[in-house]
């Protein structure tokens, strides 16, 4: 029943499957675009390295877009005194780094990967000039990371208890007389007020502190968000986006543009299915062609005005300004600007007294009595803030797309071990559970505010984790009668057999359609088929169980911050296509007896057909009970050198 449930929802993603180019060569003037704000958030320097930060910081300040109408916050919820240094370090090494890379049309503008294997491609064929200008640049960002890295060694603590501190760190003042070429974004450092006492909100509380920072500074109409380690590979994505968001025909209902997550450091195997490609290559472009696609959380540009109210509706809630989003006047005319299309000028506004309104703005009071994370900005109900205000986006009326451009807009680090993956995936899985089973639930707060197949997609998404449970059942039942000679399935020579083994075969048939369609190898089929069992026992598993002690009181909210440090003997590991179980005891346990019951069970059956059991009655059982061994070899694997130890 739980199989057959899903199947029906994911058909929606089959119904009307949209891919998107885009021609840039029809945007107006560089003088005409809109402004675009650039959202960074990071929360730990040990969990995420602060050079990798910067190198995101860097390569957004580097997108090919007028610097006068490009801003670049970052927000530090550790409130790290390594990263404010960082940034200011980010902020010289930038003056030689942005003209180098505009003057040669660089494409890769994130440093760290310009410098690696990433980037030799763009280092052929250059003239002696270049040469000597590249190494210069190289030598500049040597020493820039190397005093990074020798901060963070010393200080890398995070503050839990601190005011708010706004710092601009480059203004756009000091463009005046400078060439076009040399000319830098805004720059600004946000950290925002943290007290115990309060509640911290996580990601989507910074996120909301940014859109009100950024309203009395640059006050752009789009912003884009990213990850702190998902940094800028394609410097023409603003562009690229504003094709869709400056069309007359969809810019009065398009909420966001959204870019697939792509990570460079996925291994030619990619045994944990860190490309996602059933998501970035199936499921979002099926949503397209509905609507819109699921917020990703990262690599989307957002048109601010969606986040204030509904299409054609936006300025509702500036009736009451002061009751729904603060009692910032300077805010308020922001928003009373940006709706009459009259954008406040920041270099104008970057006085003493807009760093103090900053200060107050991203304190942890000024939110109180006001609609912010209810029906204003990002929505406080679930941890998965971006995915989750995405979907009430839809519910409202606003309208996405999805763009998969040839060369990816943005890369990132996957996860390269067992643990972080399945911490990763634990954290959806009990966000996404938890929509489901709240008053916003997608098949019944959801279909009656969106089309019938766009919920469905949204329902697969909060339910498909229920998989674990019918994976579950399946790891254990047939098993036991297997063992015990118990039939299950009609015999192999009964005619209702072959409807089992049709849907079983048409089933993997699919899927391999499917990964052969877009790019993938029978190889990689068989290493999602065999992931999504594991995520399916573990991860997704626990991610519900996680819900159902939120229900009942036993454990509160929470934030996983996924580790972005790169472990060299985990890396190493993952490039061989061996798998990392270290770290992951939690998820261990039932994998582990599932793995142990189903060998013993199966080694038990077989001595059972051999001593005269009914091959026929049996078969069904054995063949499931014997593919599930074969896919859980890398797992016996990594127990027996435990085992022997």
């Amino acid at each position: 029943m739980i199989f057959a449930f899903i199947w029906a929802l994911t058909q929606a993603f089959r119904w009307r499957p949209v891919v998107r180019t885009v021609v840039q060569e029809n945007l107006p003037r560089d003088d005409k675009l809109p402004g675009v704000d650039v959202f960074i958030c990071t929360a730990d320097p040990t969990k995420e390295p602060v050079v990798e930060v910067m190198n995101t910081v860097l390569s957004a300040m580097a997108l090919d877009y007028p610097a006068e109408k490009l801003a670049v916050y970052l927000s530090d919820d550790g409130g790290a005194a390594v990263t404010l240094y960082a940034i200011k370090e980010a902020c010289e090494f930038a003056k030689s780094w942005i003209p180098f890379c505009r003057k040669y049309e660089i494409k890769t503008r994130c440093p760290e990967a310009y410098f690696s294997l990433l980037g030799d491609a763009e280092r052929l064929l250059w003239s002696k000039e270049f040469k000597a200008e590249e190494e210069n640049i190289k030598v500049n960002y040597q020493f820039f990371k190397r005093n990074v890295e020798k901060a963070a060694e010393v200080e890398a603590s995070v503050r839990s208890d601190r005011p708010p501190y706004v710092e601009v760190i480059f203004d756009t003042k000091n463009n005046e007389g400078v060439e076009d070429k040399s000319k830098m974004p805004l720059l600004v450092y946000v950290s925002r007020e943290r007290r115990p006492s309060r509640p911290h909100l996580f990601k989507a509380g910074a996120l909301n502190s940014l859109l009100r920072v950024s309203g009395i500074m640059s006050n752009a109409p789009y912003v884009l968000v990213l990850d702190c380690d998902m940094y800028c590979n394609d410097p023409s994505s603003a562009k690229q986006a504003m094709c869709f968001h400056l069309d007359h025909k969809l810019s009065s209902s398009l909420s966001y543009i959204q870019y697939p997550q792509i990570f460079y450091n996925v291994s030619k195997n990619d045994i944990y299915d860190g490309q996602a490609r059933s998501a970035y290559k199936t499921k979002y472009q099926g949503m397209d062609g509905i609507n819109g696609t699921v917020c990703a959380g990262t690599g989307y540009y957002l048109k601010k005005k969606a986040l204030y109210g509904r299409p054609n509706h936006e300025d509702e809630f500036l009736d009451d300004p002061e009751k729904n989003f603060g009692l910032s006047s300077k805010f308020i005319t922001s928003l009373k600007a940006q709706n009459g299309n009259n954008v406040v000028n920041g270099r104008e506004n970057l006085s003493d007294a807009t760093l103090e309104e900053a200060n107050n703005l991203a304190s942890c009071t000024y939110e109180e009595n006001t609609k912010w994370g209810k029906e204003i900005g990002y929505s406080y109900e679930c941890l998965l803030e971006s995915t989750f205000t995405g979907y009430l986006l839809h519910c409202k009326g606003w309208k996405s797309v999805y763009l998969y451009p040839k060369r990816p807009c943005f890369l990132g680090c996957t996860t390269i071990d067992m643990k972080d993956a399945l911490v990763q995936l634990m954290k959806w899985a009990s966000g996404l559970v938890q929509v489901g089973f709240s008053r916003f639930s997608p098949l019944t707060y959801g279909v009656s505010r969106m089309s019938l197949l766009q919920s469905m997609c949204y329902g697969y998404f909060a339910f498909t984790h229920f998989f674990s449970i019918a994976c579950l059942l399946y790891g254990i039942v047939p098993q036991l009668c297997f063992l015990f000679g118990i039939p299950l399935y009609p015999k192999v020579t009964d005619l209702w057999f072959a409807a089992f083994a049709t849907v079983f075969v048409s089933s993997f048939a699919q899927h391999l359609y499917e990964v052969l369609s877009s790019g993938g190898s029978i190889r990689t089929c068989w290493n999602e088929q065999r992931i999504w069992m594991i995520k399916s026992v573990t991860a997704c598993l626990f991610g519900c169980l996680d819900v159902l002690m939120k229900w009942i009181g036993v454990a509160r909210a929470s934030f996983r911050l996924t580790n972005k440090a790169i472990d060299q003997e985990k890396l190493e590991k993952y490039e061989k296509g061996k798998f990392d179980f270290q770290g992951a005891k939690m998820f261990m346990v039932p994998l582990s007896l599932l793995v142990l019951l189903n060998l013993g069970c199966f080694i038990g059956g077989v001595k059972g057909l051999i001593s005269g059991r009914n091959i026929e009655e049996m078969f069904g059982q054995g063949a499931l009970s014997l593919y599930i061994l074969v896919l859980s070899v890398p797992i016996l694997e990594g127990l027996v050198p435990k085992m022997s130890k």
